[in-house]
């Protein structure tokens, strides 16, 4: 069974739709599902390797960006094991690229764009040409040398990123989104069934939007179900948790 995360946040870039997440429900992780759940969309798309989204972006209309934290994550990792100077290396060049982007967030499309062209550009394929060399000076069947052909072959997913100021140099907002699934699986280990998965995502969708929103959800939920009997279809944006945090 498996829980599938959606997350729109355009905090990074100023964007004037509130942030939500959406979670959606299934009883295998095929591709078909989320070609399903995004079945209509245009735009990119920040995921991580999986390979049931290629057939999202074989379509054409949908743009993959690939992850930078996932490639950290293999270099830490080896790090952490082996002690490795050429990981700590990679680790280092990265952080500066993240402090790039932590200078401009908030900053318009176009200026975040310019900026990652005059500055993180020419780190980033820094980063790409030394990966390359490195990789020619150590064995092949190393953990370092698979964490470099993982980092390589994502690093070319990332390019989309330096050219569009709305997207971002990782998906750690959908990360973030999964944290309570992989918290509460250790804790209630099942749904129960098919129909549990469905209403846990649900509950999910609920909670984790009006968290994204800086707004409780107890307090939120509360609101909502105290007002939704007297508010019509057309209003229902009226009982939106962003609509609630404006009224609060």
């Amino acid at each position: 069974m498996r829980q599938w995360a959606y997350v729109r946040d355009e905090h990074g870039w100023s964007g004037s739709a509130p942030p939500a997440a959406h979670y959606r429900f299934s009883t295998d992780r095929k591709g078909e599902h989320p070609a399903d759940h995004l079945a209509g969309y245009r735009g990119f798309m920040h995921a991580d390797g999986y390979a049931g989204f290629n057939r999202l972006y074989d379509t054409g209309q949908i743009t993959e960006v690939a992850c930078m934290a996932h490639i950290r994550r293999k270099f830490v990792d080896v790090q952490t094991v082996s002690g490795s100077a050429i990981a700590q290396e990679a680790v280092e060049r990265i952080a500066r690229l993240y402090a790039i982007e932590k200078a401009s967030r908030g900053k318009p499309p176009d200026e975040r764009a310019a900026v990652r062209q005059a500055r993180s550009r020419p780190m980033f394929e820094d980063l790409d040409a030394w990966l390359q060399t490195q990789l020619t000076r150590i064995s092949g069947k190393t953990p370092l040398a698979a964490a470099i052909r993982y980092g390589l072959t994502r690093m070319k997913k990332l390019e989309p990123w330096l050219h569009h100021g709305v997207t971002e140099l990782d998906n750690n907002t959908a990360e973030r989104a999964i944290r309570p699934l992989a918290v509460g699986r250790k804790n209630y280990l099942f749904v129960g069934s098919p129909s549990g998965g469905k209403s846990a995502a649900i509950a999910y969708t609920l909670i984790e939007t009006a968290k994204l929103n800086d707004v409780d959800p107890q307090a939120w939920l509360t609101d909502v179900l105290a007002n939704i009997a007297d508010t019509k279809i057309t209003r229902l944006e009226d009982l939106m948790p962003w609509s609630y945090a404006q009224r609060n």
